[in-house]
């Protein structure tokens, strides 16, 4: 056990292939089209006039709108992790891509408020789909070391998603159907990604788990440069090790699916991976910032902004801006660390949003902008900025870590609960928005979710534990027997030192007696 998880540790030192990077880069198409999903449809609502139905919009019609997405997003995403264990991840992504265009077609053909919905709906599918997959896929295929920074990648372009469409948005709110067009323009990466997926490699992990253990070398040989041969054999040795009873021969894929229920609900490590994960995601949907993204074009016309769509782009931009951040230190600082540093300051730019609210006049959701700026809405812009670098730099990205807390065993279907947490919040929040600005007042509404960022900071504080550096593998030992919040923290500083040892990433590493005993002591088992 020791040598072959020290040789799996020794292989991290090797240099990341150009191939991962091109993979991950191909896959964040996912991310861009959820996070476009997002923004194209805050620009949308100010102006869709009456070319649906012949009527302007009411607040409940912009409800169902929006939450159209987020309903078939949680559908799909409690089935896209089985269908991803029965079918492979890259074609459950290539599956993905044309539930987008179909929705996309639907939508830029509406000419009724329910063809609309339906085709938001379709799309929700793609997207519920698409956020679970991606990031799977893309921590099953990094290097234990990059994992954090290549999932992270998947966040960034949601978030460079939700910046280009409010900038396209902005340019097209003059435009007769412009919003048309900001749909329509969301088939292109759909259709690139659908036939470029066609070429890629599937998962290691995913290989083994389907006995293809020939194939997984050859994909493993491809992300690790120069790897030797016993390093390439003890590293697939590990991962035979960690997926031995999951092919499962001779039964079928539905005794199979309750199988993995039961190990999911049953066995206590697994059971606390759900509880964090799900709990994470919920923690991100809660505090609030969807609403933000689905009706912020809304909420700024409301406030006096003639342009609402490009103050939008603001916020956004300090989004995508701190989301680089993220990507930069997640694997140095650790997730555990940007969460609680960043939900406290969540809450401060969401309180400080709701005193100014309560200096402001009453909202008026349906209003076209006659409401004049004052110094309180300039306050508004600067509290949500705060929000909005905080949530980019911590929750809007840590969450989406979660396929390194399952084993490969129960990832599919334990990704599907976490990512069915998230679209369930966002149906919720994106359902509930404008009603509760309207019955408790923006000021009620923005402290509501400000508390929930305080219940959160307690929830990472006590039950969340270190896995940065770590290998997935090693994640699943690490909830063997607790939470383990502080034998994490041990863990993550040894492996700091373990790398620090070869910052050339030489093609000359090989583990040698002296290294044996760290690496074999980092993966000590509890």
């Amino acid at each position: 056990m020791g040598k072959g998880i020290g040789n799996a540790a020794a292989i991290e030192k090797r240099k990341m292939a150009p191939l991962v990077v091109i993979l991950t880069f191909l896959t964040s198409f996912c991310g861009f089209m959820f996070g476009y999903d997002t923004g194209y449809i805050s620009g949308a609502l100010v102006v869709v006039g009456t070319d649906l139905g012949g009527k302007e919009l009411t607040s409940g019609n912009k409800e169902f709108i929006t939450s159209a997405t987020s309903l078939g997003a949680l559908i799909a995403s409690v089935l896209s992790g089985t269908l991803a264990d029965l079918f492979g991840r890259k074609w459950v992504i290539t599956g993905a891509n044309v539930l987008f265009i179909a929705g996309a077609i639907m939508q830029v053909c509406a000419h009724s408020l329910w063809v609309m919905i339906g085709g938001r709906f379709v799309m929700g599918w793609g997207v519920g789909i698409a956020s679970l997959v991606a990031p799977l896929y893309i921590s099953e295929m990094a290097p234990s070391r990059m994992r954090g920074r290549l999932v992270v990648i998947n966040v960034i372009a949601i978030t460079g998603g939700q910046l280009i469409a409010y900038a396209i948005g902005a340019g097209l709110s003059k435009v007769d159907n412009g919003w048309r067009i900001m749909v329509g323009l969301s088939m292109i990466p759909s259709a690139v990604q659908m036939i470029m997926f066609v070429f890629m490699p599937e998962t290691p992990r995913y290989l083994v788990s389907r006995g293809n253990i020939t194939h997984a070398r050859s994909v493993l040989q491809k992300i690790y440069l120069n790897a030797s041969e016993p390093e390439l054999n003890d590293k697939v040795d590990d991962l035979v090790m960690y997926t031995r009873d999951e092919t499962q021969e001779g039964t079928s894929w539905m005794a199979r699916t309750f199988k993995s229920l039961k190990d999911l609900h049953c066995v206590p490590a697994n059971f606390r991976a759900l509880v964090i994960t799900c709990g994470l995601q919920g923690i991100q949907q809660f505090s609030g910032w969807n609403s933000l993204m689905y009706f912020s074009a809304t909420v700024f016309e409301s406030v006096g902004f003639s342009n609402p769509t490009a103050v939008s782009i603001i916020i956004s931009g300090t989004n995508f801006v701190f989301t680089l951040v993220a990507f930069l230190i997640i694997d140095k600082v650790g997730r555990r660390r940007l969460l609680l540093f960043t939900l406290w300051g969540m809450a401060l730019g969401l309180v400080l949003n709701a005193i100014a609210f309560h200096f402001l006049p009453p909202l008026d959701t349906t209003d076209s902008g006659n409401t004049p700026i004052t110094g309180w809405a300039i306050v508004v812009i600067i509290s949500m900025l705060i929000y909005a670098a905080f949530y980019g730099t911590g929750i809007g990205n840590v969450p989406w870590q979660q396929a390194e807390m399952f084993p490969m065993e129960v990832r599919g279907i334990g990704s599907s609960f976490a990512t069915a947490t998230n679209w369930a919040g966002s149906l919720v929040v994106s359902a509930t928005f404008l009603t509760m600005l309207h019955n408790i007042t923006p000021t009620g509404t923005f402290a509501f979710y400000a508390g929930l960022c305080v219940v959160g900071e307690i929830f990472v504080y006590f039950l969340y534990p270190e896995t940065a550096g770590l290998s997935i593998e090693e994640v699943q030992e690490l909830l063997t027997g607790g939470f383990n919040v502080k034998e994490s923290l041990q863990r993550s500083k040894q492996l700091k030192v373990y790398y620090a040892e070869d910052k050339s990433d030489d093609a000359g590493f090989s583990t040698t007696v002296q290294d044996k005993p760290i690496a074999d002591n980092l993966v000590k088992r509890n």
